[in-house]
């Protein structure tokens, strides 16, 4: 399989453009960091209820983003525990009001707790501590988007025997190493580079690798979750992507991955 060359040019012209927005707010923190947060949450709320409920995308796309936002919020202002409950009943929610409209209650319960369990801890992550919350967030985009880019230029460069044709037949076992690599390179740079306290390169590595492997099942278990609801992407928001889901499922997966090491971090200079 040859690299895409056309392709490549619109998803990294989609990069230029987006990026920045994400970078500037993830520098800043505070408000400005939760209000992207919040506008992410509002998209993928929509995207999730267009794939799930078609008919119904609408009033159904609401209920799920008056959750997600409710949910993050509370992260916000530091009530992480109130969180997780306006999660939870926020899905309860959200799946009952589907029911009465006639749609699919666990799926719009699914969806709450899907998007909004990773922007939660995303929230969490960056407002623990001005530095090392803005490090430990790097950390997680860094080694995200290098597993993912790396898995899609190797991928498409080396081919070979597919992943999972099944449900996503234009990865490749070479992508899936690429990808793997690149996401404990990043992980060990990131920890080398910054001050992250007892989180070392050596350590930095092995997390970004866990956190690579839980890239790539993002985005499987988001091409399984298309082939359900019988879509090629998951919206049209941004060229050479699809939709915000498209480009974040992945994301979604490691940065749990990143929150559990950094309260094991924690948990280890609480006891020294």
């Amino acid at each position: 399989m040859g690299l895409k060359v056309g392709d490549i040019g619109l998803r990294a012209a989609s990069a230029v453009v987006l990026a920045p927005a994400a970078v500037l707010a993830t520098w800043a923190g505070g408000g400005w960091f939760c209000a992207l947060v919040v506008v992410a949450c509002g998209l993928l709320a929509f995207e999730w209820a267009r794939m799930s409920a078609p008919g119904f995308w609408r009033s159904i796309g609401a209920a799920v983003a008056l959750a997600l936002i409710a949910s993050v919020v509370a992260a916000h202002v530091g009530q992480v525990s109130l969180a997780l409950i306006l999660l939870v009943f926020g899905a309860m929610a959200a799946g009952l009001f589907a029911r009465s409209r006639g749609a699919e209650a666990l799926d719009a319960a699914y969806g709450v707790l899907y998007l909004g369990w990773p922007c939660i801890l995303l929230v969490w992550l960056r407002d623990m501590n001005e530095a090392q919350g803005l490090y430990w967030t790097v950390l997680v985009f860094a080694v995200a988007w290098a597993s993912d880019i790396l898995a899609y230029l190797v991928g498409s460069a080396v081919g070979g025997p597919k992943l999972w044709p099944r449900f996503s037949p234009n990865k490749t076992w070479s992508g899936f190493i690429g990808g793997l690599i690149a996401g404990m390179a990043a992980g060990a740079g990131m920890a080398a580079w910054l001050d992250m306290g007892l989180l070392n390169a050596f350590w930095g590595g092995v997390l970004g690798l866990a956190a690579a492997l839980a890239t790539m099942a993002g985005d499987l278990w988001e091409s399984a979750l298309k082939r359900r609801f019988g879509v090629k992407d998951a919206g049209n928001i941004i060229p050479g992507h699809g939709g915000l889901l498209d480009r974040v499922d992945g994301l979604m997966f490691a940065v749990v991955v990143v929150a559990a090491g950094r309260a094991i971090v924690l948990m280890l200079e609480a006891a020294a």
